[in-house]
């Protein structure tokens, strides 16, 4: 049994759901675009930079939610996928996947993007479980908050363990273990699998994958 953890964000998409929700809420009217597009963009800067502050981030990113039904809610995250994330969708991410799929292998979508933006991004790449970042419900409509560690940095090793106590499984349970990703913020779990992959990898990745020997690809 083998183990493929896939990022999604620069990795199997061409670009941040994350800052590109944000982005389509600025553009539908939703968020004021002077007071959110600048935040936005230094959000996105901080994450490239490896200098986010998760928990800041996420309050600026999760308030928004609590301010509308879900109803409402998900009906622009059906347009924000037509819109904005399907063109983000390569063909070479699907095949990626497609291919681990086809090998019987464990697919994961791991990802510090909440699960809010990317449960119907895992299912539209057909990877039957995810990750994410959660943001914390009460009677179906988001409080604002966060529930959990969030799926970020160390805390996706955290939140992929406790995924495993959950099916009975351990490291050892694996005969292989490889996880894509494109940002030096997985440094971590990049560490820990048997096959760690740089995909279209900032240059902090880069040097670091090219230092040890990590496989470099790209799927743009």
């Amino acid at each position: 049994m083998n183990l493929a953890l896939f990022d999604l964000d620069n990795t199997l998409l061409s670009g941040d759901s994350d800052f590109e929700w944000s982005q389509f809420l600025i553009e539908r009217g939703v968020l004021d675009k002077e007071l959110f597009e600048a935040k936005n963009l230094g959000f996105y800067e901080q994450y490239k930079a490896g200098t986010l502050d998760i928990h800041a981030f996420l309050d600026f990113q999760l308030k928004p939610l609590s301010r509308h039904k879900r109803k409402e809610l998900d009906q622009w995250h059906a347009d924000f996928m037509r819109l904005k994330v399907r063109p983000m969708m390569s063909v070479a991410g699907k095949k990626l996947v497609a291919g681990h799929r086809a090998a019987g292998d464990i697919c994961v979508m791991i990802t510090a993007t909440n699960s809010f933006v990317t449960a119907p991004i895992a299912q539209a790449y057909g990877i039957e479980f995810l990750i994410a970042t959660e943001p914390e419900q009460k009677n179906g409509e988001f409080t604002g908050h966060v529930y959990g560690v969030p799926s970020f940095r160390e805390g996706k090793i955290t939140r992929l363990e406790a995924w495993m106590m959950q099916h009975d499984w351990t490291w050892g349970s694996f005969s292989d273990t490889t996880f894509y990703s494109d940002s030096l913020n997985d440094l971590p779990l990049l560490a820990l699998v048997k096959n760690p992959v740089a995909v279209d990898p900032d240059d902090t990745l880069r040097v670091h994958a090219e230092d040890r020997g990590w496989r470099i690809m790209s799927l743009r």
